[in-house]
């Protein structure tokens, strides 16, 4: 029988080659971050790896909402109740109809401020006005066990940690305690809704449905 010579997996390098082992990271530095400085230096710059370090130019207006989040609870608490005001209007023009405009606008608001990723299933309010479905994992109830040191995220090491930065912004804001509730998991039929909408007519559906039951007592 024929010796066997076994099959290397990985395109082998020179002895002298520099790039053979990457340089080890100081204290307080992420290895991502040597590698990046290590890596030779030309015209193109990478789009990376995941859509988060594709907006990463966005994290300053999403830890400036997270700063905020009292401000924008109570903004959101007015919005919400003038956007159920104008319920019979979506009602009467039919809420599948009306739900590509104000889907268009809430995109772009909710992106802009945000970084939204559309789930239709918006738990600002309970997070910390920092959205969960930012974090690599979308992870929804609490952080991974991977956070590290100074706060930011396993995954992407130059992003602060989702959670984290939840759990700062729901210290600010008065019904901050719900971030402790139960989130379900994402409902993957309902990404790329308005939960503007969604939420709106549920709201409706609630009061009429109390109103009823008071009209029934009182009968």
């Amino acid at each position: 029988m024929p010796d066997t010579q076994p099959i290397p997996t990985t395109a082998s390098v020179p002895a002298g080659d520099p790039q053979a082992t990457p340089p080890s990271a100081p204290p307080g530095v992420t290895q991502a971050t040597v590698v990046k400085k290590a890596a030779p230096k030309t015209d193109y710059k990478p789009s990376d790896v995941s859509p988060q370090r594709r907006v990463q130019r966005s994290f300053a207006v999403r830890l400036w909402s997270v700063r905020h989040s009292r401000l924008l609870e109570w903004f959101y608490a007015r919005f919400a109740d003038a956007f159920l005001m104008l319920h019979p209007l979506w009602k009467s023009i039919g809420y599948s109809r009306v739900e590509a405009p104000v889907k268009f606008i809430e995109k772009r608001v909710k992106g802009f401020m945000f970084d939204c990723r559309m789930c239709g299933q918006c738990v600002l309010s309970s997070t910390g006005m920092s959205c969960p479905m930012n974090c690599p994992k979308q992870l929804r109830n609490g952080p991974c066990g991977g956070v590290r040191a100074n706060g930011h995220c396993e995954v992407e090491p130059d992003m602060p940690c989702v959670w984290v930065k939840a759990w700062e912004g729901s210290r600010n804001m008065v019904h901050g305690d719900a971030i402790l509730n139960v989130q379900k998991p994402v409902d993957q039929s309902l990404r790329e809704t308005s939960a503007w909408l969604r939420v709106t007519a549920q709201a409706a559906a609630a009061k009429e449905a109390a109103r009823n039951a008071a009209n029934g007592a009182s009968a």
